[in-house]
């Protein structure tokens, strides 16, 4: 089931949250909405995240790598060759986070890689870290 938090002012940072794990999903939903400036859609898969951009306009998407069908380095290559994704800065979230594969995804072009397991109590602050013109 889709889920956002599109009742926040039109201010909030728009976080799109990509993993087909649904517990995952639940632990960044409970992450993010500590930040009460970040608006969340949380969706199970890449397919549903290249739906989503058009409307939802996400500020930054998180991208879980292994997915089924669609894994997040496709999904990602996707959103690069569409005009309302090609300029969206993309993290990915992976619990392979050996040097070799976290230099393999900032070559795809993300902006950053965060790693499974993360703290759900600094979530907010490392993806607004991750944002252009973050300090």
């Amino acid at each position: 089931m889709l889920s956002a938090d599109l009742d926040r002012s039109d201010m909030a940072l728009r976080v799109l949250y990509v993993d087909d794990d649904d517990d995952i999903r639940d632990v960044v939903k409970i992450a993010l909405s500590l930040d009460l400036d970040i608006s969340a859609l949380f969706l199970p898969s890449g397919r549903s995240a290249l739906e989503a951009v058009v409307d939802f306009r996400p500020h930054i998407i998180l991208l879980d790598v292994m997915m089924p069908a669609m894994d997040g380095p496709t999904t990602f290559a996707h959103l690069r060759q569409r005009e309302d994704g090609a300029s969206t800065p993309v993290v990915f979230v992976t619990a392979r986070t050996q040097e070799r594969e976290v230099e393999r995804l900032l070559a795809l072009g993300a902006v950053g890689v965060i790693a499974k397991p993360f703290d759900p109590m600094t979530l907010a602050a490392q993806v607004r870290a991750f944002m252009p013109g973050a300090a």
